[in-house]
């Protein structure tokens, strides 16, 4: 499987009392799909998919499925501490008829390379389905490592990496030396150099609510090779990104940010809470700002 494009973690919308909206969510994926997003991933982080429980991300995954239909390609994460539950997860993702699956590493378990490994070609036995890699270690502590990826290469099915350690030799190391494997984005401020490094790919949280903008770079970058246009969008975005990241509130921002475009994504569920007036303010100021200055590079560029 190839994977092109922006590819959406899907948020999930809680009403107040903490229960799945379903209309919601099926109105954000007719916004993204609209919005001309090139694929949809349920159950990553962004997703709270560890606030769920095995049957909320089962019908989470179906209903997407029903929802989508085929037109773009979704992908289902297995995120969890037991292999037992990734399997199981990876398996209805298939019964569904998901196109990937997203693999992480175990979190918490802190597994060694040879563990993580296992982990994965266990899940890819039980569904072959394509895997896009989920390399994370702020969140999950250990980094699939060279040993990880080399175990990893009996199976043709992991064809792709979202790349998430914030650490710019890694990504040099992975464009240079597993070229078999596909870079995706999966750390928002180095997008431009993962797509100088020939990445074509973008997990992105933020084009929940900003697709045009996270499009944008994808095609000034990816598709039409103009890095200077694909530069001034970048130092464009940079200050949403920051505001996304400071503070521990990323997931709060997200959902707010799609709340911003009409579709109310309610609170996160506990232990995280909302954020307050002055972050909803500084979110949406730093939003216009970033759309207007966007929205006059394009201009430009087109006369």
């Amino acid at each position: 499987m190839k994977f092109e494009g922006i590819y959406t973690p899907l948020v999930t919308p809680f009403d107040k009392e903490f229960a799945i909206r379903r209309d919601e969510f099926a109105n954000t994926i007719e916004f993204l799909i609209n919005a001309g997003v090139h694929g949809l991933i349920v159950a990553g982080t962004t997703g709270e998919y560890y606030a769920q429980t095995m049957q909320e991300r089962v019908m989470l995954m179906q209903l997407a499925s029903e929802i989508i239909d085929k037109r773009v390609p979704l992908i289902v994460g297995t995120g969890a501490i037991r292999t037992e539950d990734s399997v199981y997860f990876a398996e209805q993702a298939k019964a569904i008829g998901a196109n990937a699956l997203l693999v992480a590493t175990p979190p918490y378990a802190y597994p060694t390379s040879r563990e993580i490994a296992l982990h994965a070609l266990a899940i890819d036995r039980a569904a072959n389905l394509p895997v896009m890699l989920y390399n994370y270690p702020g969140r999950m502590c250990v980094n699939m490592d060279a040993e990880v990826l080399n175990r990893l290469g009996q199976s043709p099915n992991f064809c792709a990496i979202k790349e998430s350690s914030g650490d710019i030799n890694r990504l040099h190391d992975l464009a240079r030396d597993y070229p078999h494997i596909q870079l995706s984005c999966g750390m928002d401020d180095q997008a431009l150099e993962f797509f100088a490094w020939g990445a074509r790919s973008w997990v992105c949280a933020g084009s929940n609510f900003a697709p045009e903008a996270h499009i944008a770079l994808y095609q000034a970058c990816a598709v039409d090779g103009d890095f200077d246009k694909g530069r001034r969008i970048m130092s464009a975005m940079l200050p949403l990104m920051r505001v996304l990241e400071q503070g521990g509130k990323f997931v709060q921002c997200i959902k707010h940010g799609l709340t911003l475009r009409g579709i109310d994504c309610g609170p996160p569920r506990k232990p995280l809470q909302p954020l307050n007036k002055d972050d909803k303010r500084t979110l949406a100021e730093t939003i216009r700002t970033m759309n207007t200055t966007i929205d006059r590079i394009t201009a430009e560029s087109k006369s």
